[in-house]
């Protein structure tokens, strides 16, 4: 065999073998689902932060509508008011609980955390939220 048949012969096998065709789209593929779960999980760890925040501000608006209350309506008026500002995705698995002791007004509030939409399936945890204010004085 010539020297030249040889070396082209080399180069063409060398083409066929070495090319990097089609391989980005190989190896994205094999991200893909890589890439969705971890979307999947910032947006769960987005639900529960909110979660979070929504169960606070509910104790606080709950509190808050408790303090100003008259006396004999005041725990009615605190879990009212806690349960208003939720949208039904969280209203649905809420529980306020609100508490009057030595001038002090508490509220507990318990929200269950959504599962990827809200308003469809809840995880069996619940998420607190906590307030206390004193109680205002009645002329």
């Amino acid at each position: 065999m010539k020297a030249g048949a040889r070396k082209q012969r080399r180069s063409h096998g060398a083409n066929r073998c070495g090319s990097d065709s089609g391989q980005v789209a190989i190896e994205f593929l094999g991200m893909a689902p890589t890439i969705i779960v971890t979307l999947v999980l910032l947006w769960q760890c987005v639900l529960l932060g909110y979660t979070y925040t929504l169960a606070g501000n509910a104790a606080d608006e709950a509190v808050r509508a408790g303090t100003a209350a008259d006396p004999g309506g005041r725990e009615a008026a605190c879990e009212q008011a806690g349960l208003d500002k939720l949208s039904a995705a969280w209203r649905s698995g809420a529980a306020v609980a609100c508490h009057t002791a030595g001038g002090y007004v508490t509220s507990d509030v318990s929200l269950k955390v959504p599962v990827l939409v809200p308003g469809l399936i809840d995880f069996p945890v619940t998420v607190p939220g906590h307030a206390g204010a004193v109680e205002e004085a009645t002329h």
